[in-house]
C-alpha cells in the first residue's frame, strides 16, 4: 500500500477521509486492550489507535507492534476528543483508526532510547556505532533537512550571482608545506602517491586562468589532523573564486550569502555591511585573529604606566621592547585557587613565565603577590585605565606583544566561561556579531627553517602600498587577506591573490626561498599558467559545516555531519580504517610497517 500522507501532515481538514501511513512505531501504549502507537517518519509522528474489535486482521497485527517496527497502516482520520488533543504535536487534533496493518519489517530493542528527550544522555560512542538509528531522532533528521536547505539557499544565491559550480578533482599532488596529507598510493604508477586535496587552491586559479571568471563548489576536503570539537579528517567548503574584483566585491557577495542563510533559515535580519576590523586591532585589544566580542574585557596596553616602574619584571620586557597588557575579568575575584591555577597552567604552557594579578576584594582590599612592588601613583593609574572596582580581577602579562596578546586573549575566553558558570556574565544567544578581520601578516618568520613562510598561503597578494617591504623587510607587509568570524569562531578565509608571474616567481623564489626544483615540481604549472594572462583574482572559502553548527546551535561540527569520525578518525559504525589483505599491499607496491609499542 502506497502511502497518502506523511505522519507529520494530517489535520482537521482530514477528519473523515482514509489515510494511509508508513513509518517506525514510536511508543505504543495499551489502554485495557485498546493500543495507542505512535507512528513515526522523517516529517513527523501520528497517533494511530488500534482496537482489537475492529477485526481478526488488527487483533493478529497488535502481537507485531514492536517500537521500531516498520509498518504501513491504513485508517480512517478521526478528531481527538477534548481532553485527548495534543498540542504537542502538529497533527495533533486527530488520530487514524486502523482497519488494516502490515508489518515491514520488525525490529530488535534499540540499544538506546530513540526519543529525543533521552537520546541527549547516551554515550556519543554508542550513538555513533548505531549511527543509523541515532539519525532517526527527530532532532538530527531536523539538522540535515537544515543543512539541505542551506546548500540550497547557497546554490540558489551563486547562481543568481552568476557563478558557474565546478567540480574539481579530490586526488591531488602532495604539498606538503600544508596541513598533513592523507597519501593515496597510484597502483599504476608504482612508488607514487596522490594526496587527498586539502582544498581546490590551486584548481580554482587555474579556472580562473582558464576564463570561467565565477566559480564556486561545496567542496569535500580532507586534512589529516589531530581531531577536536570543530574538526574532521573530511570537511566540506563553500569554496569560490571570482576574477576582475576587489576585496570590497568579496565582502559585499560574501555578506549578502550570509543574510540569505540567516534570514531563509532563522528569519533573522542582518545587518549590512559587516564591520572590519585590522589583525593589529583584534589582536591589540581581545587577544585573537577570531575575537569573541559579544563579552567585553578589552585588553590593555600599559607600557606606558610602567616604562620607568620599579617592578624589575615589568621594566625589563618594555626596555627590551616587550609589553605590559592587562585585562580586567569584573566580578571574578571570587576565583578558587584550583581555577587560577588552571589559568596560570595554561598561560605557561603557552610560553608565560607566570600570571600575575590582582584580586580586588569586596572589602575595598586589593590581594596581590606584585601589588607591594607597584608605587602609589602607579596604582592610581592602574585603578583608573583598568576601570577597577570591588570585585574584579586583573590578569597581566609581561612578554614580546604577539605573545601578551594571545596568552591573555586565551585568559579572556576562559575567565569568561568561569563568569557564565557563576551567572555572573550572560551572553544574548540571538546576537549575531559578523565581522570581517583583514590586513593580517603576509610572511612570518619561522626560527626553526630559518627562513619566512606564508602566514596564509603563498599566492596571497601583498596591499599594493606594502609591496616594496618584500625587499626591505618581510615581516612588514601585509597581505590582502581577509577572515570572517562569528561569535568568536573563524567561519572561513580567503585572500586576493598574486596572478603576475613575475611576483609570484619573487615570492617563491626570494622571500620563502624555495629551491627552484621544489617550485617547478609543486607550483611550475601555476607560475607557467600565468604567463597566458592571468585576469586579478580573489576567492574564499567558507566552512559549510561550522555555519551549519551555528545555524542549528550544536556545540559539535560532528552534529551537523551524516556520518562523522570520532576524535581519533575513526567511523564506528563500519568500523573504519581497518586493515587490508596482503595482496592488496602487493597491488599497490607498498609494504605496511606496525611498529609496536614498548611496554614500559
Amino acid at each position: 500500500m502506497k502511502r497518502t500522507h506523511h505522519c507529520g501532515e494530517l489535520r482537521r481538514s482530514d477528519i473523515g477521509s482514509t489515510a494511509i501511513l508508513n513509518g517506525w512505531i514510536d511508543s505504543v501504549r495499551d489502554h485495557g486492550g485498546v493500543l495507542f502507537v505512535d507512528l513515526r517518519d522523517r516529517e513527523g509522528v501520528t497517533q494511530v489507535v488500534f482496537n482489537p474489535q475492529q477485526g481478526d486482521a488488527i487483533s493478529r497485527a497488535l502481537h507485531q507492534l514492536k517500537p521500531e517496527s516498520v509498518i504501513v497502516v491504513e485508517g480512517r482520520v478521526t478528531e481527538r476528543e477534548n481532553d485527548a488533543v495534543n498540542p504537542r504535536l502538529a497533527t495533533g487534533e486527530v488520530e487514524v483508526h486502523a482497519e488494516s496493518c502490515t508489518l515491514l519489517n520488525s525490529s530488535r530493542t534499540p540499544p538506546f532510547p530513540i526519543e529525543d528527550r533521552k537520546g541527549d544522555r547516551v554515550n556519543e560512542d554508542l550513538r555513533l556505532t548505531y549511527r543509523y538509528l541515532d539519525l532517526r531522532r527527530p532532532k538530527n533528521l531536523a539538522v540535515l533537512k537544515k543543512r539541505h536547505r542551506a546548500c540550497k539557499i547557497i546554490r540558489d544565491y551563486m547562481d543568481e550571482e552568476g557563478f558557474i559550480e565546478v567540480e574539481t578533482p579530490m586526488l591531488f599532488k602532495s604539498t606538503p608545506e600544508g596541513a598533513r596529507e592523507y597519501l593515496v598510493p597510484s597502483r599504476v604508477n608504482p612508488g607514487e602517491f596522490y594526496a587527498l586535496a586539502q582544498s581546490p587552491q590551486q584548481f580554482k586559479q587555474m579556472l580562473m586562468v582558464a576564463g570561467v571568471e565565477r566559480y564556486f563548489q561545496l567542496a569535500r576536503c580532507f586534512r589529516d589532523e589531530d581531531g577536536r570539537a570543530d574538526r574532521q579528517p573530511e570537511f566540506t567548503q563553500v569554496d569560490l573564486e571570482m576574477s576582475f574584483i576587489d576585496r570590497e566585491d568579496m565582502y559585499a557577495l560574501i555578506e549578502g550569502m550570509m543574510q540569505r542563510l540567516w534570514k531563509g533559515l532563522l528569519d533573522v535580519d542582518l545587518d549590512l555591511p559587516f564591520e572590519r576590523l585590522s589583525y593589529q586591532d583584534a589582536m591589540n585589544n581581545y587577544g585573537s585573529d577570531r575575537p569573541d566580542r559579544r563579552f567585553g574585557f578589552k585588553l590593555a596596553d600599559l607600557n606606558d604606566i610602567f616604562k620607568g616602574s620599579e617592578f624589575k619584571v615589568f621594566k625589563r620586557v618594555i626596555d627590551g621592547g616587550g609589553h605590559v597588557k592587562a585585562i580586567n575579568a569584573k566580578g571574578l575575584s571570587d576565583i578558587t585557587e584550583g581555577e587560577l591555577k588552571y589559568l596560570t597552567d595554561m598561560a605557561t604552557a603557552m610560553g608565560a613565565k607566570g600570571l600575575a594579578f590582582i584580586r580586588a576584594r569586596k572589602s575595598g582590599l586589593w590581594k596581590s603577590p606584585i601589588l607591594k612592588f607597584f608605587s602609589d601613583a602607579e596604582i592610581a593609574a592602574l585603578r583608573e585605565r583598568m576601570e577597577i572596582e570591588d570585585g574584579d580581577l586583573v590578569f597581566f602579562m609581561a612578554a614580546g606583544w604577539e605573545r601578551a596578546c594571545s596568552i591573555l586573549g586565551k585568559v579572556r575566553l576562559e575567565a569568561a566561561a568561569l563568569l557564565r558558570k557563576r551567572g555572573i556574565l550572560a551572553i544574548d544567544p540571538s546576537i549575531w556579531e559578523f565581522f570581517w578581520v583583514i590586513e593580517f601578516p603576509l610572511m612570518v618568520f619561522d626560527d626553526e627553517a630559518g627562513r619566512f613562510v606564508s602566514a596564509h598561503h603563498p599566492f596571497t597578494a601583498p596591499l599594493v602600498e606594502d609591496r616594496h617591504f618584500l625587499d626591505e623587510d618581510p615581516r612588514l607587509a601585509r597581505g590582502q587577506h581577509y577572515d570572517l568570524v562569528l561569535n568568536g569562531m573563524e567561519l572561513g578565509g580567503g585572500s586576493i591573490r598574486i596572478h603576475q608571474p613575475d611576483l609570484q616567481q619573487k615570492v617563491f623564489e626570494e622571500v620563502l626561498q624555495l629551491p627552484k626544483e621544489v617550485i617547478e615540481d609543486r607550483f611550475g604549472y601555476m607560475v607557467n599558467a600565468f604567463r597566458y594572462g592571468a585576469p586579478p583574482h580573489g576567492g574564499i572559502a567558507l566552512g559549510l559545516d561550522r555555519i551549519v553548527g551555528l545555524l542549528c546551535g550544536t556545540a559539535s561540527i560532528r552534529d551537523v555531519i551524516a556520518f562523522p569520525k570520532t576524535q581519533k578518525g575513526q567511523c564506528l559504525m563500519s568500523s573504519s580504517p581497518g586493515p587490508v589483505t596482503e595482496k592488496q599491499h602487493r597491488d599497490l607496491h607498498i609494504r605496511s610497517r606496525v611498529v609496536e609499542k614498548r611496554r614500559p
